[in-house]
């Protein structure tokens, strides 16, 4: 269950982060944070988000659907 809540916050972070990046686009402002850094922290979520995936899948703690139709 904690894993799941964990990787919940971790979507939800990286929708933050998007929404971030996006009002620094509209603001075209030179001087302010670049949106790299946002888009760098969704990409970094993201491959947390897989890892945790992989990890709980090995270690057992969440289980896959074993017939998805």
């Amino acid at each position: 269950m904690i894993v799941k809540i964990i990787l919940v916050g971790l979507l939800i972070f990286m929708i933050v982060n998007l929404f971030m990046a996006m009002r620094v686009m509209m603001k075209n402002d030179p001087n302010g944070q670049p949106m790299s850094k946002y888009i760098g922290r969704r990409v970094l979520t993201s491959v947390c988000i897989v890892l945790i995936i992989l990890l709980a899948v090995a270690l057992d703690l969440i289980h896959l659907n074993p017939r998805p139709y």
